[in-house]
C-alpha cells in the first residue's frame, strides 16, 4: 500500500514536471517567434525610409538624377544628367514631359549618407 502510494506521488510529480517542461518549451519558442516578427517588421520598416527619402542614391555612368522636386502626390520634377547634358523632366504616372534642356549645367552639393543623416537628427532635436 505504501509503495503504491508512492508510486502515484511519483507519477503525479512526473506529470506536473512534464507539463512544466511543455509550458517552458512553448513560452520559448513563443518567444522566439516574437522576436522574429519584430526584426522582419523593423527590416520593412527600415527599408520603406530609405526608399521614401531617397537616403540611398542610384548610381549610373549613363543616367544620373541631379535633382528632384515633388510637386504633388503623384508628380514631380526631375533634373537629369545625360553625357554632361542636363535635362529638366516633369514626371506623372501617365507621362514623362522634357520641359527644357539646360545650356548651362546646374550645380548642386551631393549629400553622403551621413550628411543626410546628421541633418535628420538635427531636425528632430
Amino acid at each position: 500500500m505504501i509503495i503504491s502510494m508512492l508510486a502515484a506521488g511519483a507519477a503525479t510529480t512526473a506529470t506536473a514536471a512534464s507539463a512544466v517542461e511543455k509550458e517552458s518549451a512553448m513560452s520559448t519558442l513563443a518567444n522566439m517567434l516574437g522576436g522574429l516578427i519584430v526584426v522582419l517588421i523593423l527590416i520593412f520598416v527600415l527599408a520603406y525610409i530609405v526608399r521614401r527619402f531617397n537616403l540611398v542614391p542610384a548610381s549610373s555612368n549613363v543616367l544620373k538624377v541631379v535633382a528632384a522636386t515633388s510637386l504633388g502626390q503623384r508628380e514631380k520634377v526631375v533634373l537629369v544628367e545625360v553625357d554632361g547634358q542636363q535635362y529638366l523632366l516633369g514626371v506623372t504616372p501617365q507621362q514623362v514631359s522634357l520641359i527644357d534642356k539646360l545650356e548651362t549645367a546646374v550645380n548642386t552639393e551631393m549629400d553622403s549618407f551621413a550628411n543626410r543623416l546628421l541633418q535628420a537628427k538635427s531636425k528632430q532635436s
